[in-house]
């Protein structure tokens, strides 16, 4: 498994975690860690994801109650609207991950830890997002962004998954 793809289990377990317990979410990072012994490459970038998630919590969170038809955020599973927060943070807020990248690692995620329909249901989730102009949080137009922020042969080929369809 690569770093960043442990990095957001990672970050995942610490959401949920501190949603469950109360605990910071830096706090529960930190106890995860230690636990499961994780690599200081993948800690550092699961930091980098819990932090900025926290510092962005509310921006988020409207972000996906905008994009989630018919779904209010309290009656999503805790690891579905994690998972979610998760790649709407990387979508919004991360020059280096490329939208189709962030819609399928969030996709393998939930193929993991989720439940049988919740491939889809965030696939759907986080390509309203990104339909709805997900884009970076305070970005320039793209013509001002720079070019070798996310180079595209570094992305996946296919952005649908067949867990969009199923």
């Amino acid at each position: 498994m690569g770093a960043r793809r442990r990095s957001r289990e990672v970050a995942l377990q610490a959401l949920y975690q501190m949603e469950m317990s109360g605990r910071k979410p830096v706090e529960s990072l930190e106890v995860l860690c230690r636990h499961f012994e994780v690599s200081d490459r993948a800690e550092g970038y699961a930091r980098e994801l819990v932090e900025g998630i926290a510092g962005k919590w509310d921006e988020i969170n409207d972000r996906i109650r905008r994009c989630a038809a018919n779904w209010r955020l309290e009656r999503m599973t805790v690891i579905d609207r994690n998972i979610i927060r998760l790649a709407v943070y990387e979508l919004c807020c991360r020059d280096d991950v490329p939208p189709r990248v962030a819609i399928n690692e969030a996709v393998e995620l939930a193929k993991k830890y989720g439940t049988g329909e919740s491939g889809a249901f965030i696939n759907g989730v986080i390509d309203a997002v990104n339909r709805a102009g997900g884009g970076r949080a305070g970005d320039a137009p793209e013509d001002d962004a720079p070019e070798d922020d996310a180079p595209e042969d570094d992305a996946p080929e296919d952005d649908g998954r067949e867990a969009a369809g199923g």
